[in-house]
């Protein structure tokens, strides 16, 4: 018994030595992010404005749901309500990630579907309507918990005043699972999965039609191609990260016995912290692969942060960027 007890106090150290470190990654590399988009009025279109929606989501994720999740796991006593809304903090930035993903993709699929007349329909101010709305969503989903689908009625009477604060002592497991994955989750993502591959048959048309008369609409098609794909594999990331905590919720959900095996607390430390990493992989991601926001960055680490001349970017430079991300 004392050597599990050690075991499981090492666990939970190296878990929240984790979690700091993906915090302060995550935080400084989405604050880039915004700044990078503020600075530079080439990327400030209505794609990277929806980008800037997921680096904020992204970077309060570093700033607040790291630290939520710290003290979730650290089971400080506290009264049910306070960390109930904790936890529907927590689930906020990840509503606001997959909506804002399935903005991304649907502006996308607007600038292929009717190229002509989508800077008439996107316009500024209705992409940040549609941002205002996408936020105000992801609050109102992710507070629904606090109006009743919760675990008030498990409590016992003694621990109505202070109990130990975690994550599943308050939070409804048929409200993750259904609502949360299901609804929240797996149904934008299966959405997104179609507008891509719906975008991805558009461009192979165009193409096609254009291949041999109009030289310079298939290289724009060309473009409007790597574009897509970067963007698809931003999801994709997005996926990869965030599935293995909420197939997780649901084996919990339909298999409670799970939750007594040695290897779950590992697990379901390994899958919060994966899906934390996302807010770390994004930025990475970003200057890997579009090479404006890269120089900008640069340009900003170098100017404001080592206190040296900017980078300056050759015409050559200048025009091979003109492959990503333009509209």
């Amino acid at each position: 018994m004392p050597n599990q007890t050690s075991v499981a106090d090492s666990l939970l150290i190296v878990y929240m030595a984790a979690e700091a470190v993906i915090g302060i990654f995550a935080i400084m590399g989405n604050a880039l992010v915004i700044w990078a988009v503020k600075k530079n009025p080439a990327l400030q279109d209505t794609t990277f404005y929806f980008i800037v929606s997921l680096a904020v989501a992204d970077l309060a994720v570093g700033a607040l749901v790291m630290p939520l999740a710290i003290i979730l796991t650290l089971e400080i006593q506290m009264c049910f309500h306070a960390c109930l809304f904790i936890c529907c903090v927590i689930i906020i930035m990840t509503n606001a990630s997959i909506l804002s993903l399935l903005a991304i993709a649907f502006d996308r699929y607007m600038r292929i579907k009717v190229p002509n007349r989508y800077r008439s329909v996107v316009t500024k101010k209705r992409t940040y309507v549609c941002i205002f709305v996408s936020w105000t969503l992801s609050a109102a989903g992710a507070l629904v918990p606090m109006f009743g689908w919760n675990n008030k009625s498990r409590v016992k009477e003694e621990e109505n005043s202070t109990f130990k604060c975690m994550f599943s002592s308050v939070m409804s497991f048929d409200f993750l699972v259904y609502f949360c994955f299901f609804g929240w989750v797996a149904l934008p993502l299966f959405t997104m999965t179609g507008l891509y591959i719906r975008i991805f048959q558009l461009l192979k048309k165009h193409m096609k039609r254009n291949i041999c008369s109009f030289q310079e609409k298939t290289f724009a098609y060309g473009k409007e191609h790597k574009t897509t794909t970067f963007l698809f594999s931003i999801m994709g990331l997005f996926a990869i990260c965030w599935l293995p905590i909420s197939i997780l919720n649901c084996v919990t959900y339909f298999y409670p016995p799970v939750v007594q095996s040695v290897a779950f607390q590992p697990v379901l430390f390994l899958s919060i912290l994966l899906s934390h990493f996302n807010s770390v992989l994004n930025p990475i991601f970003y200057s890997l692969k579009i090479k404006k926001f890269k120089y900008t960055i640069i340009n900003i680490i170098s100017t404001y942060i080592i206190c040296r001349d900017a980078v300056i970017e050759t015409s050559s430079v200048e025009n091979t960027q003109e492959n990503i991300l333009q509209g």
